[in-house]
């Protein structure tokens, strides 16, 4: 398979797109000004103990304080079950035992926490004091001591091998590791030198922290092109495109320092046309805007995110099939499956994902179905935990949201509907309209009454409404409707001359 990163960079903007065999599988924006805080350490001071909700605010001097719960809160615990980065998965290795957070926390406390997830829709950011550092091959936990391999990394010798270097080479007391996929194959001189970057950077994290008052930033993650470079970029990968120079020398630097052998596979674009013009991701970008995506065949998915969950709805739409119905809802499904992970990657959609598929009645046609999305999804860095499809033909999912999808990054709430995607219909307004002149009081026969409304609406009542035509016999006034673009659509005026 081939894939590429392709980078476009300003000042203002970095776009990363990763493309697999042409196709835009997955992308991120990051804003200078709105930089991603997840990853980043703080020294925080405890403003709010809630032993109801087994949670506390923390105040890192950021606009909102940030959600710490209580699972998230070392006590000399050696359990340790959660996510690192976005490729590495702990595996289970117990529970804690049930703890209040008044125990552990009081108010006005001062503590060391790492950002987990970015403010998402108004929320505050969620923080953890499971410290991960990420590093070339491995993942430190300081905080905790436990032993891992990515899930990637499949050979069950290579795991024992890893396990076994990292035994020899980690000291007593001196926290927790994670091979991470790029590990794969290391040998133990590799492992040591990034053990020693990386103990080295949590010391000197620690006596910062020592000095320093909170709220303060301890320590920074690196900005979205150089994480994407530590954390994606991996042999698989044949070509990394650039358009800038700047951000190009950085890169060839940085991989020169981390991942050498990779270093000739990063390009400088020098095209007059803008790089995602001519890679065909600006379009796709347009696409992962809306709500409804075409298949090939002639079917359609619907997307809809809302504040509770993502619901995915597939439909035949112009696929009519060859054989019988079965078949074609079969075809429709499978080939939506595809792209529906796709889209779930594309535009970074996580929490709760509902995909409501067309029924089958053929049950080896579901478990096919289902084989299928597993497969896909396998493809996804992200952790995601997938249920078996309900008589209903639902399949429920949970994808790790960490931040914002790609559709709240790069648009707002629609001043019109106020996010609900739906506005008052013209005969809505029209008989609002005619509501509010009923409730008139004062005016008087042949008096002209002025309504403004917005242009949409004038259109349709200036051919002549029967309605307000009976409303003008009743009360004895003449009605003049005027268009105003400074209108909503939903808002009119009434205005007696």
């Amino acid at each position: 398979m081939s894939r590429d990163i392709v980078i476009n960079a300003t000042r203002h903007e970095s776009r990363i797109a990763v493309l697999d065999e042409g196709q835009v599988v997955e992308l991120w924006v990051e804003r200078t000004r709105h930089r991603t805080i997840v990853g980043n350490i703080y020294k925080g001071r405890v403003t709010k103990v809630l032993p109801g909700m087994q949670s506390a605010f923390v105040d890192l001097g950021l606009e909102r304080d940030a959600f710490l719960y209580v699972s998230d809160v070392i006590e000399d615990l050696e359990e340790y079950e959660s996510e690192t980065t976005d490729e590495l998965h702990l595996e289970d290795v117990g529970h804690r035992p049930e703890t209040s957070i008044a125990d552990l926390l009081r108010e006005g406390q001062e503590i060391l926490v790492q950002v987990s997830k970015d403010t998402i829709a108004g929320k505050g950011a969620r923080i953890t004091t499971h410290v991960t550092l990420p590093g070339r091959f491995l993942v430190y936990m300081p905080t905790v001591n436990h032993i891992g391999v990515s899930r990637r990394i499949e050979d069950e010798d290579e795991r024992t091998r890893l396990k076994t270097i990292l035994e020899s080479i980690r000291a007593p007391g001196l926290g927790g590791f994670i091979v991470r996929t790029a590990g794969e194959q290391r040998q133990e001189e590799e492992f040591r030198a990034d053990l020693k970057y990386l103990t080295e950077l949590w010391e000197h994290i620690r006596r910062r922290g020592d000095k320093v008052a909170a709220p303060t930033a301890i320590h920074h993650d690196l900005d979205l092109i150089l994480r994407t470079i530590r954390d994606v970029l991996s042999p698989e990968f044949k070509t990394v495109w650039v358009d800038s120079v700047d951000e190009y020398q950085r890169i060839v630097e940085f991989l020169d320092q981390i991942q050498p052998q990779l270093v000739s596979r990063v390009r400088l674009y020098r095209r007059d046309e803008p790089i995602f013009e001519d890679f065909g991701i600006e379009p796709e970008i347009a696409k992962a805007l809306k709500s409804k995506v075409w298949l090939k065949s002639g079917g359609y998915i619907v997307i809809n995110q809302t504040e509770a969950l993502v619901a995915i709805d597939v439909n035949t739409g112009k696929y009519v099939g060859k054989k019988n119905l079965e078949e074609t809802v079969f075809r429709t499904n499978i080939e939506a499956s595809k792209e529906i992970v796709r889209q779930i990657r594309l535009r970074d959609l996580g929490g709760i994902i509902v995909l409501d598929f067309i029924d089958m009645e053929d049950l080896s046609n579901r478990a096919k179905l289902f084989e299928t999305l597993e497969s896909e999804i396998r493809k996804d860095r992200s952790k995601t935990k997938i249920l078996q499809i309900s008589e209903f033909g639902l399949i429920e999912m949970t994808r790790k949201r960490v931040r914002q999808s790609l559709e709240r990054s790069l648009t707002q709430a629609c001043p019109y509907c106020g996010g609900s995607g739906r506005i008052k219909s013209n005969t809505t307004v029209a008989l609002e309209i005619l509501r509010e002149l009923m409730k008139a009081r004062d005016l008087h026969d042949g008096q002209d009454v002025i309504v403004r409304v917005h242009p949409n609406v004038y259109a349709s009542l200036s051919a002549g409404d029967p309605i307000f035509e009976e409303v003008e016999r009743n009360l004895g006034v003449h009605l003049v409707f005027k268009p105003d673009d400074s209108l909503h659509h939903e808002q009119f005026d009434v205005m007696g001359v």
